[in-house]
């Protein structure tokens, strides 16, 4: 086995420098949107009394619960003690910074009143789950770049365990929080439920390591450094597992609202009527987010082509948007049942109203802006990778440490070591 080498991201200047204006004016048009809105008023959103939660926040959340899951990799190396996976720490630790910083700035630009986060930070009421995830988030950052420390530096590579321990418990606890915003909201059929907090933990895993993925196999194919068979395989199964578990814990949720009597409405109407929501469920979730994925990482053949990894990678992106899309705004959009069983008159809130979902679609805007905290994440993560040595050489399979089954395989196969 060959020693590790990190290296800073050495394409051609021309390259780098195109990358990069594409992600600045991606995050530029991200600042227009929000300059747009915030100069116009909400009202220019698609957003309304009912779906207060918009298009960002499924941007913002999605980033926020993958940052989570991009640490996983370090977290499995480190703490699990798992060497094959320890090359791709450093990495894993910059996208989980870089990913956070993007969800939180689409968060802070989309409230509205972002001048008024002083107010957030400085004045916190600790009955809300809210105050809690200010330090959660602003916690977890600091965590990570400690931990980043442990790995790039000798001098704290006696502390890289213990800081890697406590990373793994924050970051549960950070996406346990995340999802339990939802969770928490009794007033809300589809969000009422404790297992959003787990759901979302899983969410994290899935999400975070296929755009972990999607990044190290780009920046390792621009720069022609080689990703060894060894290191493919243990990253397509590691993301095919947590598929099946996202897929599990919405099968678990979707029966637990079917077996209650009061959530026959809902799921009715998620899984049949909802329109644009049960398109989004069925295709989004669980076809293109699920199932087509789960199908090209257990092909014997096309488990092994690279692009098609890449593809299931991308795959579970698009349906972790679209499940965003459905957690979100679909909780919302469905109306709140004031007496249930009774006919209630009508509202500008759309509560009491029977099968009828809050209007409500995405304007430009929105888009952009969600759009432009993506930019944020990868403009950081492609200045980190060039600047600072945060990538290996090569992860070629006579350079990565030896996992378990190569060496099964080895004392099977003596030609094999």
């Amino acid at each position: 086995m060959k020693r590790i080498v990190y290296r800073e991201w050495r394409i051609s200047p021309q390259r780098y420098w195109s990358i990069l204006g594409i992600l600045a004016a991606v995050v530029g048009v991200g600042a227009l949107a929000f300059g747009y809105m915030e100069h116009e008023g909400h009202w220019v959103t698609g957003m309304n009394n009912s779906v207060v939660w918009g298009t960002p926040h499924v941007f913002a959340v999605f980033l926020i619960i993958s940052s989570s899951g991009a640490l996983n990799i370090a977290s499995i190396g480190t703490v699990f003690q798992k060497p094959i996976y320890k090359p791709l720490g450093r990495l894993s630790g910059l996208l989980a910074v870089a990913l956070l910083m993007g969800g939180l700035l689409v968060l802070v630009t989309d409230l509205g009143r972002p001048e008024r986060l002083i107010v957030a930070m400085t004045t916190y009421n600790f009955s809300s789950i809210f105050a809690w995830n200010i330090f959660l988030y602003t916690g977890f950052m600091a965590i990570v770049i400690a931990y980043l420390w442990t790995m790039a530096d000798r001098q704290g590579s006696a502390f890289k365990r213990p800081v890697g321990i406590l990373a793994l418990v924050w970051r549960l606890a950070l996406t346990t929080g995340t999802g339990s915003i939802f969770g928490f909201i009794v007033a809300r059929q589809a969000f009422d439920a404790a297992i959003l907090g787990p759901m979302f933990v899983a969410m994290s895993f899935a999400y975070g390591l296929a755009v972990f993925m999607l990044v190290l196999m780009f920046a390792f194919n621009d720069d022609e450094r080689p990703i060894g068979p060894v290191m493919l395989r243990r990253l397509k199964n590691l993301l095919a597992l947590f598929v099946a578990i996202v897929l599990y814990f919405t099968l678990i949720y979707h029966l637990k609202n079917l077996y209650i009597t009061e959530n026959a409405s809902l799921e009715t109407w998620l899984l049949l009527k909802g329109g644009i929501y049960t398109f989004l469920f069925w295709i989004g979730w669980v076809l293109i987010g699920s199932l087509v994925p789960l199908g090209i990482l257990y092909h014997p053949e096309l488990s092994k082509e690279p692009k098609w990894v890449a593809a299931a990678c991308a795959l579970v992106i698009a349906g972790g948007l679209a499940t965003m899309y459905v957690v979100i705004i679909g909780s919302q959009a469905f109306p709140i049942q004031m007496f249930p069983g009774r006919t209630v008159l009508e509202s500008g809130f759309l509560d009491g109203v029977n099968g009828q979902a809050a209007p409500y679609w995405p304007t430009l805007p929105e888009l952009l802006l969600g759009l432009g905290g993506v930019g944020v994440a990868l403009l950081i993560t492609a200045v980190g990778v060039r600047v600072l040595q945060f990538l290996p050489e090569s992860l070629a399979d006579d350079v990565v440490p030896p996992c378990e089954e190569t060496i099964a395989s080895a004392e099977a196969d003596p030609e094999l070591a």
